[in-house]
């Protein structure tokens, strides 16, 4: 996960588990909602209710690899995949207790104006903020 600069370690929870015995397909969307989040926290992105101008999600996708069970825990791996005009995109690893992939996530967000109600550029500020996290020019 050398790519991978930010990680997020999570506890799977009884509750996400499904009939079948494995952790239900929805909790993975959770999971990669959480690393996206702990990816903006580290980016220092003010709280949702205080920006005019934000992150919107465009689109989300996950390969599912290899089941998750309860108990146990994951560390999802995350990068910026990309960074366009006005969007930018990230690429999570769900990696499970013993090391191996168990699902692959993509996805797209838009930088959004909600007073305006338009897309507007991502900002230089943010990109410097990227680099660093990253340690490489995106």
């Amino acid at each position: 996960m050398t790519d991978f600069k930010v990680q997020l370690r999570l506890r799977l929870d009884w509750s996400e588990m499904d009939v079948l015995g494995h952790v239900n397909n929805v909790s993975y969307f959770k999971y990669i909602q959480a690393a996206r989040v702990n990816y903006w926290e580290l980016c220092g992105m003010p709280a949702f209710n205080e920006i005019s101008i934000g992150p919107v999600l465009l689109s989300t996708g996950c390969r599912f690899i290899k089941p998750l069970f309860y108990p146990g825990n994951i560390t999802i791996y995350t990068c910026m995949e990309f960074i366009k005009n006005t969007s930018y995109g990230f690429h999570h690893k769900i990696i499970n207790e013993n090391n191996e992939l168990a699902a692959e996530a993509h996805d797209v967000i838009v930088n959004y104006d909600f007073t305006h109600k338009i897309n507007v550029p991502v900002s230089n500020e943010f990109r410097t903020i990227i680099k660093n996290i990253e340690g490489i020019e995106k």
